[in-house]
Protein backbone atom coordinates (compact mmCIF):
# COMPACT_ATOMS: atom_id res chain seq x y z
CA UNK A 1 0.00 0.00 0.00
CA UNK A 2 1.36 3.65 -0.76
CA UNK A 3 0.66 6.61 -0.18
CA UNK A 4 1.52 8.38 -2.93
CA UNK A 5 -0.52 11.24 -4.77
CA UNK A 6 -2.62 10.10 -7.93
CA UNK A 7 -3.61 11.95 -10.78
CA UNK A 8 -7.54 12.47 -10.59
CA UNK A 9 -8.77 11.30 -13.75
CA UNK A 10 -11.22 14.58 -14.36
CA UNK A 11 -8.84 17.20 -15.52
CA UNK A 12 -8.04 19.61 -12.83
CA UNK A 13 -8.04 22.64 -15.27
CA UNK A 14 -11.89 21.56 -15.91
CA UNK A 15 -13.24 22.07 -12.44
CA UNK A 16 -15.07 24.93 -12.18
CA UNK A 17 -14.61 27.04 -9.13
CA UNK A 18 -16.37 29.66 -7.44
CA UNK A 19 -15.55 31.44 -4.78
CA UNK A 20 -17.90 34.39 -3.00
CA UNK A 21 -17.56 37.09 -0.53
CA UNK A 22 -13.99 37.84 -0.64
CA UNK A 23 -12.85 34.76 0.64
CA UNK A 24 -8.90 34.80 1.57
CA UNK A 25 -6.77 35.18 -1.27
CA UNK A 26 -4.71 32.57 0.74
CA UNK A 27 -7.37 29.71 -0.65
CA UNK A 28 -7.19 30.95 -3.98
CA UNK A 29 -3.56 30.81 -3.85
CA UNK A 30 -3.61 27.00 -2.82
CA UNK A 31 -5.91 26.21 -5.38
CA UNK A 32 -3.97 27.34 -8.11
CA UNK A 33 -0.59 25.60 -6.77
CA UNK A 34 -2.57 22.75 -6.74
CA UNK A 35 -3.62 22.89 -10.75
CA UNK A 36 -7.00 24.17 -10.05
CA UNK A 37 -6.71 26.54 -12.56
CA UNK A 38 -11.01 27.84 -13.31
CA UNK A 39 -11.52 29.74 -10.27
CA UNK A 40 -14.00 32.68 -10.14
CA UNK A 41 -14.10 34.96 -7.28
CA UNK A 42 -16.79 37.22 -6.33
CA UNK A 43 -16.44 40.18 -3.55
CA UNK A 44 -19.87 39.80 -2.28
CA UNK A 45 -23.04 37.60 -1.78
CA UNK A 46 -25.08 36.29 -4.30
CA UNK A 47 -28.83 36.21 -4.03
CA UNK A 48 -30.89 32.81 -4.31
CA UNK A 49 -31.69 34.07 -7.71
CA UNK A 50 -28.46 34.90 -8.75
CA UNK A 51 -27.25 31.74 -7.26
CA UNK A 52 -29.15 29.45 -9.51
CA UNK A 53 -28.14 31.02 -12.30
CA UNK A 54 -24.20 31.12 -11.41
CA UNK A 55 -24.01 27.61 -10.32
CA UNK A 56 -25.49 25.37 -13.42
CA UNK A 57 -21.67 24.48 -14.20
CA UNK A 58 -19.76 24.80 -10.98
CA UNK A 59 -18.12 21.48 -9.37
CA UNK A 60 -17.42 23.61 -6.49
CA UNK A 61 -18.74 26.67 -4.49
CA UNK A 62 -16.83 28.44 -1.78
CA UNK A 63 -19.06 30.74 0.84
CA UNK A 64 -18.82 32.79 4.25
CA UNK A 65 -21.32 33.59 6.09
CA UNK A 66 -23.59 35.39 4.20
CA UNK A 67 -24.54 33.35 1.23
CA UNK A 68 -27.67 31.04 1.47
CA UNK A 69 -27.05 27.79 -0.03
CA UNK A 70 -30.73 26.84 -0.60
CA UNK A 71 -32.46 23.57 -1.59
CA UNK A 72 -33.35 25.39 -5.02
CA UNK A 73 -30.05 26.28 -5.47
CA UNK A 74 -28.32 22.88 -4.96
CA UNK A 75 -31.08 21.42 -7.55
CA UNK A 76 -30.04 23.67 -10.21
CA UNK A 77 -26.40 22.69 -9.27
CA UNK A 78 -26.29 19.76 -10.93
CA UNK A 79 -22.74 19.32 -11.55
CA UNK A 80 -21.93 20.32 -7.43
CA UNK A 81 -19.45 17.85 -6.11
CA UNK A 82 -18.55 19.92 -2.52
CA UNK A 83 -19.40 23.07 -0.45
CA UNK A 84 -16.71 24.96 1.38
CA UNK A 85 -18.18 27.18 4.06
CA UNK A 86 -14.92 29.55 4.95
CA UNK A 87 -16.35 30.21 8.56
CA UNK A 88 -17.04 28.60 11.59
CA UNK A 89 -20.96 28.03 11.40
CA UNK A 90 -22.64 25.73 8.29
CA UNK A 91 -26.36 27.47 9.38
CA UNK A 92 -26.50 29.21 5.59
CA UNK A 93 -26.52 25.64 4.11
CA UNK A 94 -29.49 23.71 3.72
CA UNK A 95 -27.66 20.79 5.12
CA UNK A 96 -30.53 17.95 4.26
CA UNK A 97 -31.18 19.23 0.98
CA UNK A 98 -27.08 18.74 0.37
CA UNK A 99 -27.44 15.24 1.69
CA UNK A 100 -30.01 14.18 0.08
CA UNK A 101 -27.64 15.46 -3.36
CA UNK A 102 -24.65 13.45 -1.78
CA UNK A 103 -22.94 17.15 -1.89
CA UNK A 104 -19.83 17.67 0.65
CA UNK A 105 -19.66 20.07 3.25
CA UNK A 106 -16.80 21.36 5.13
CA UNK A 107 -16.31 24.38 7.33
CA UNK A 108 -13.11 25.59 9.66
CA UNK A 109 -15.13 25.08 13.29
CA UNK A 110 -11.31 26.01 14.98
CA UNK A 111 -9.60 28.21 12.71
CA UNK A 112 -10.99 31.58 14.06
CA UNK A 113 -11.02 30.85 17.61
CA UNK A 114 -8.20 32.60 18.83
CA UNK A 115 -9.12 36.07 17.38
CA UNK A 116 -12.91 35.79 19.25
CA UNK A 117 -11.32 34.75 22.16
CA UNK A 118 -8.49 37.74 22.46
CA UNK A 119 -11.46 39.93 21.50
CA UNK A 120 -13.82 39.44 24.39
CA UNK A 121 -10.93 39.61 26.64
CA UNK A 122 -10.06 43.13 24.86
CA UNK A 123 -14.09 44.21 24.97
CA UNK A 124 -14.20 43.20 28.95
CA UNK A 125 -11.53 45.53 29.29
CA UNK A 126 -13.06 48.33 27.83
CA UNK A 127 -16.10 48.26 29.35
CA UNK A 128 -15.13 47.65 32.59
CA UNK A 129 -12.89 51.07 32.82
CA UNK A 130 -15.81 52.41 31.30
CA UNK A 131 -12.82 53.35 28.19
CA UNK A 132 -15.94 53.86 25.57
CA UNK A 133 -17.43 56.84 27.35
CA UNK A 134 -14.07 58.45 28.31
CA UNK A 135 -12.71 57.84 24.36
CA UNK A 136 -16.35 59.59 23.09
CA UNK A 137 -16.05 62.05 25.43
CA UNK A 138 -12.39 62.98 24.72
CA UNK A 139 -13.28 63.09 20.36
CA UNK A 140 -16.23 65.91 21.77
CA UNK A 141 -13.42 67.46 23.30
CA UNK A 142 -14.50 67.04 26.86
CA UNK A 143 -11.54 65.99 29.49
CA UNK A 144 -13.41 62.89 31.65
CA UNK A 145 -10.53 61.88 34.41
CA UNK A 146 -12.01 59.88 36.82
CA UNK A 147 -12.07 56.50 38.48
CA UNK A 148 -15.86 55.97 39.22
CA UNK A 149 -17.33 52.93 38.10
CA UNK A 150 -13.74 51.78 36.57
CA UNK A 151 -12.54 48.49 37.89
CA UNK A 152 -9.76 45.79 36.63
CA UNK A 153 -10.27 42.54 35.79
CA UNK A 154 -8.14 40.65 38.21
CA UNK A 155 -10.57 39.20 40.80
CA UNK A 156 -13.75 39.83 38.84
CA UNK A 157 -15.66 36.59 37.57
CA UNK A 158 -16.24 35.93 33.97
CA UNK A 159 -19.79 34.04 33.28
CA UNK A 160 -19.03 31.77 30.16
CA UNK A 161 -22.16 30.36 28.74
CA UNK A 162 -20.77 27.82 26.34
CA UNK A 163 -17.52 25.93 27.01
CA UNK A 164 -16.55 24.54 23.48
CA UNK A 165 -13.73 25.68 21.50
CA UNK A 166 -13.56 29.97 21.99
CA UNK A 167 -15.05 29.35 25.46
CA UNK A 168 -12.63 27.21 26.79
CA UNK A 169 -9.85 29.56 25.26
CA UNK A 170 -11.45 32.48 26.95
CA UNK A 171 -11.02 30.86 30.02
CA UNK A 172 -7.51 30.18 30.06
CA UNK A 173 -6.95 33.68 28.68
CA UNK A 174 -9.04 35.34 31.01
CA UNK A 175 -7.54 33.16 34.08
CA UNK A 176 -3.84 34.85 33.38
CA UNK A 177 -5.58 37.74 33.80
CA UNK A 178 -6.14 36.76 37.29
CA UNK A 179 -10.06 36.01 36.95
CA UNK A 180 -12.53 33.69 37.90
CA UNK A 181 -14.03 31.90 35.45
CA UNK A 182 -17.94 30.19 35.97
CA UNK A 183 -19.46 28.46 33.30
CA UNK A 184 -22.27 26.45 31.87
CA UNK A 185 -22.32 23.98 29.06
CA UNK A 186 -25.48 22.07 28.48
CA UNK A 187 -22.92 18.88 28.26
CA UNK A 188 -20.51 17.72 30.59
CA UNK A 189 -17.37 19.58 29.82
CA UNK A 190 -13.83 19.22 31.39
CA UNK A 191 -13.01 22.45 32.93
CA UNK A 192 -9.26 24.12 31.80
CA UNK A 193 -7.20 25.47 34.77
CA UNK A 194 -9.07 26.45 37.81
CA UNK A 195 -12.65 27.23 36.20
CA UNK A 196 -15.84 25.93 38.27
CA UNK A 197 -18.88 24.80 36.33
CA UNK A 198 -21.90 25.99 37.43
CA UNK A 199 -25.00 24.48 38.57
CA UNK A 200 -27.58 26.37 36.10
CA UNK A 201 -27.71 29.20 34.08
CA UNK A 202 -29.27 31.25 36.65
CA UNK A 203 -26.45 30.65 39.00
CA UNK A 204 -23.94 31.88 36.37
CA UNK A 205 -25.89 34.87 35.56
CA UNK A 206 -26.36 36.20 39.46
CA UNK A 207 -22.73 35.51 40.36
CA UNK A 208 -20.94 36.92 37.32
CA UNK A 209 -19.19 40.25 36.51
CA UNK A 210 -18.94 39.42 33.13
CA UNK A 211 -21.07 37.13 30.86
CA UNK A 212 -19.94 36.01 27.20
CA UNK A 213 -21.92 34.12 25.26
CA UNK A 214 -20.53 31.24 22.99
CA UNK A 215 -23.21 29.09 22.01
CA UNK A 216 -24.75 28.11 18.47
CA UNK A 217 -28.23 29.12 16.84
CA UNK A 218 -30.61 26.89 17.86
CA UNK A 219 -34.54 27.07 18.76
CA UNK A 220 -33.22 26.96 22.17
CA UNK A 221 -31.14 29.20 22.42
CA UNK A 222 -33.32 31.86 20.45
CA UNK A 223 -33.77 34.77 22.93
CA UNK A 224 -32.37 32.99 25.73
CA UNK A 225 -31.01 36.39 27.16
CA UNK A 226 -34.25 38.10 27.72
CA UNK A 227 -36.13 40.41 30.06
CA UNK A 228 -36.43 37.56 32.55
CA UNK A 229 -32.38 36.35 32.27
CA UNK A 230 -31.47 39.68 32.50
CA UNK A 231 -33.34 40.41 35.53
CA UNK A 232 -31.33 37.33 36.87
CA UNK A 233 -27.61 39.10 36.15
CA UNK A 234 -25.91 41.11 38.75
CA UNK A 235 -26.17 44.85 39.33
CA UNK A 236 -23.32 46.48 36.92
CA UNK A 237 -23.03 43.29 35.16
CA UNK A 238 -21.70 42.97 31.46
CA UNK A 239 -22.75 41.51 28.41
CA UNK A 240 -20.56 40.33 25.62
CA UNK A 241 -22.46 38.34 22.60
CA UNK A 242 -19.89 37.11 20.22
CA UNK A 243 -21.78 34.19 19.31
CA UNK A 244 -24.70 34.29 17.52
CA UNK A 245 -27.19 37.19 16.93
CA UNK A 246 -30.56 35.63 17.76
CA UNK A 247 -29.25 34.59 21.35
CA UNK A 248 -29.76 38.05 22.61
CA UNK A 249 -33.41 40.44 23.19
CA UNK A 250 -31.66 43.62 21.84
CA UNK A 251 -34.59 45.70 23.04
CA UNK A 252 -34.56 43.84 26.31
CA UNK A 253 -30.79 44.68 26.83
CA UNK A 254 -31.23 48.15 25.76
CA UNK A 255 -33.59 48.68 28.50
CA UNK A 256 -31.59 47.42 31.04
CA UNK A 257 -28.73 49.33 30.18
CA UNK A 258 -30.79 52.72 30.11
CA UNK A 259 -32.17 51.52 33.57
CA UNK A 260 -28.18 50.85 34.51
CA UNK A 261 -29.56 47.71 35.93
CA UNK A 262 -26.67 46.53 33.53
CA UNK A 263 -23.32 48.78 33.32
CA UNK A 264 -22.40 47.91 29.46
CA UNK A 265 -21.96 45.42 26.82
CA UNK A 266 -20.56 44.61 23.52
CA UNK A 267 -22.24 43.06 20.45
CA UNK A 268 -21.00 41.72 17.47
CA UNK A 269 -24.38 39.69 15.80
CA UNK A 270 -27.39 40.77 15.28
CA UNK A 271 -30.80 39.37 14.34
CA UNK A 272 -30.64 40.94 11.01
CA UNK A 273 -27.36 42.32 9.47
CA UNK A 274 -26.76 44.07 6.20
CA UNK A 275 -25.60 42.14 2.94
CA UNK A 276 -22.63 44.38 2.21
CA UNK A 277 -20.13 47.12 3.38
CA UNK A 278 -22.05 50.49 3.41
CA UNK A 279 -25.53 49.12 4.19
CA UNK A 280 -27.83 51.17 6.59
CA UNK A 281 -27.41 49.65 9.72
CA UNK A 282 -29.97 50.15 12.73
CA UNK A 283 -30.30 48.26 16.05
CA UNK A 284 -31.43 49.87 19.73
CA UNK A 285 -28.41 49.46 21.22
CA UNK A 286 -26.87 52.59 19.27
CA UNK A 287 -26.25 55.73 20.75
CA UNK A 288 -26.53 53.73 24.62
CA UNK A 289 -23.31 54.56 27.05
CA UNK A 290 -20.58 52.00 27.09
CA UNK A 291 -21.75 49.86 24.60
CA UNK A 292 -19.54 48.21 21.85
CA UNK A 293 -21.15 48.03 18.56
CA UNK A 294 -19.42 46.12 16.04
CA UNK A 295 -19.81 44.69 12.54
CA UNK A 296 -19.48 40.72 13.24
CA UNK A 297 -15.91 40.76 13.36
CA UNK A 298 -15.20 38.80 16.00
CA UNK A 299 -13.30 36.23 14.26
CA UNK A 300 -11.97 38.28 11.57
CA UNK A 301 -8.24 39.01 11.66
CA UNK A 302 -5.61 38.27 8.47
CA UNK A 303 -4.53 35.54 10.57
CA UNK A 304 -8.45 34.11 11.28
CA UNK A 305 -9.00 33.92 7.41
CA UNK A 306 -5.56 32.72 6.57
CA UNK A 307 -6.44 29.65 9.06
CA UNK A 308 -9.76 29.12 7.26
CA UNK A 309 -8.46 29.56 4.18
CA UNK A 310 -5.80 26.69 4.56
CA UNK A 311 -8.08 24.26 6.80
CA UNK A 312 -10.92 24.11 4.13
CA UNK A 313 -9.50 24.04 1.32
CA UNK A 314 -7.25 20.94 2.68
CA UNK A 315 -10.34 19.23 3.33
CA UNK A 316 -11.81 20.05 -0.56
CA UNK A 317 -8.31 18.81 -1.56
CA UNK A 318 -8.56 15.53 -0.02
CA UNK A 319 -12.64 14.86 -1.08
CA UNK A 320 -11.65 16.16 -5.01
CA UNK A 321 -8.46 13.77 -4.83
CA UNK A 322 -9.35 11.03 -2.83
CA UNK A 323 -12.37 11.00 -1.95
CA UNK A 324 -12.05 11.55 2.12
CA UNK A 325 -14.63 13.25 3.60
CA UNK A 326 -13.45 13.93 7.23
CA UNK A 327 -15.19 16.84 8.78
CA UNK A 328 -18.31 16.50 6.22
CA UNK A 329 -21.27 17.80 7.78
CA UNK A 330 -23.62 15.73 5.04
CA UNK A 331 -21.72 12.93 3.21
CA UNK A 332 -20.55 10.25 5.96
CA UNK A 333 -16.83 10.73 6.96
CA UNK A 334 -14.75 8.22 5.59
CA UNK A 335 -10.64 8.63 5.38
CA UNK A 336 -8.46 6.31 3.58
CA UNK A 337 -5.10 6.08 2.00
CA UNK A 338 -5.01 5.39 -1.98
CA UNK A 339 -3.58 1.74 -3.10
CA UNK A 340 -1.52 1.10 -5.75
CA UNK A 341 -2.60 -1.00 -9.04
CA UNK A 342 -6.40 0.69 -8.39
CA UNK A 343 -8.73 3.14 -9.27
CA UNK A 344 -11.13 4.59 -6.35
CA UNK A 345 -14.49 5.24 -7.50
CA UNK A 346 -16.94 7.18 -4.88
CA UNK A 347 -20.89 5.98 -4.80
CA UNK A 348 -23.92 8.03 -3.27
CA UNK A 349 -26.74 6.25 -2.35
CA UNK A 350 -30.00 6.68 -0.36
CA UNK A 351 -29.51 4.89 3.03
CA UNK A 352 -31.98 1.94 2.09
CA UNK A 353 -30.86 -1.96 2.86
CA UNK A 354 -29.50 -3.94 -0.26
CA UNK A 355 -27.38 -1.51 -1.84
CA UNK A 356 -24.04 -3.11 -0.70
CA UNK A 357 -25.39 -5.89 -1.88
CA UNK A 358 -26.09 -4.79 -5.25
CA UNK A 359 -22.63 -2.76 -5.57
CA UNK A 360 -20.51 -6.44 -4.96
CA UNK A 361 -23.27 -8.40 -6.69
CA UNK A 362 -23.05 -6.54 -10.07
CA UNK A 363 -19.28 -6.25 -9.93
CA UNK A 364 -18.83 -10.00 -9.07
CA UNK A 365 -21.42 -11.10 -11.99
CA UNK A 366 -19.13 -8.87 -14.54
CA UNK A 367 -16.16 -11.02 -12.62
CA UNK A 368 -14.57 -7.08 -11.32
CA UNK A 369 -12.02 -7.62 -8.67
CA UNK A 370 -12.88 -4.78 -5.48
CA UNK A 371 -9.48 -4.34 -4.27
CA UNK A 372 -10.51 -2.43 -1.27
CA UNK A 373 -14.20 -1.21 -0.13
CA UNK A 374 -15.15 1.02 2.31
CA UNK A 375 -18.67 1.86 3.23
CA UNK A 376 -19.82 4.30 6.11
CA UNK A 377 -23.90 5.87 6.35
CA UNK A 378 -25.86 8.34 8.20
CA UNK A 379 -29.50 8.57 8.44
CA UNK A 380 -30.05 10.16 4.96
CA UNK A 381 -27.18 8.16 2.85
CA UNK A 382 -24.22 5.43 2.35
CA UNK A 383 -21.38 6.64 0.77
CA UNK A 384 -18.80 3.61 -0.42
CA UNK A 385 -15.50 4.19 -1.47
CA UNK A 386 -14.16 1.47 -4.14
CA UNK A 387 -10.63 0.91 -5.31
CA UNK A 388 -11.43 -1.74 -8.37
CA UNK A 389 -9.17 -3.53 -11.03
CA UNK A 390 -7.49 -0.59 -13.46
CA UNK A 391 -8.66 -2.26 -16.51
CA UNK A 392 -12.18 -2.78 -15.87
CA UNK A 393 -12.76 0.54 -13.75
CA UNK A 394 -14.73 2.02 -16.65
CA UNK A 395 -16.71 -0.62 -16.67
CA UNK A 396 -17.38 -0.52 -13.31
CA UNK A 397 -18.87 2.87 -13.23
CA UNK A 398 -21.42 2.45 -16.00
CA UNK A 399 -22.45 -0.69 -13.40
CA UNK A 400 -22.84 1.48 -10.56
CA UNK A 401 -24.75 4.20 -11.87
CA UNK A 402 -27.70 1.47 -13.01
CA UNK A 403 -27.72 0.26 -9.16
CA UNK A 404 -30.91 1.27 -7.34
CA UNK A 405 -31.18 3.75 -4.84
CA UNK A 406 -27.90 5.72 -6.65
CA UNK A 407 -27.34 9.02 -6.13
CA UNK A 408 -23.87 10.05 -7.83
CA UNK A 409 -21.41 7.99 -8.67
CA UNK A 410 -17.13 9.52 -9.82
CA UNK A 411 -14.28 7.96 -11.24
CA UNK A 412 -11.50 9.58 -9.12
CA UNK A 413 -8.72 8.02 -10.61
Amino acid sequence: MSTAVKTTSYPKERINILFLENISERAVQQFKQNGYTNIKKLSGALSEDELIKAVKDVHLIGIRSKTMITKKVLEAATKLQAIGCFCIGVNQVDLKAATKAGVVVFNAPYSNTRSVAELVIGSSIMLIRRIIDKNKAAHDGIWLKEAKGSFELRGKTLGLIGYGNIGSQVSVLAESLGMKVLFYDTETKLPLGNAHSAKNMKELLGLSDIVSLHVPETAQTKNMINKNTIKQMKEGAILINYARGEVVDLKALANALSEEHLSGAAIDVYPFEPEKNGDRFETPLQGLKNVILTPHIGGSTEEAQQNIGEDVSIKLFQYLERGITNGSHSVPAIGLPPIDGAHRLLHTHHNVPGVLSAINTVLSKNNINIVGQYLKTNEEIGYVVLDVDKKLSTQALALLKEVKHTIKVRLLY
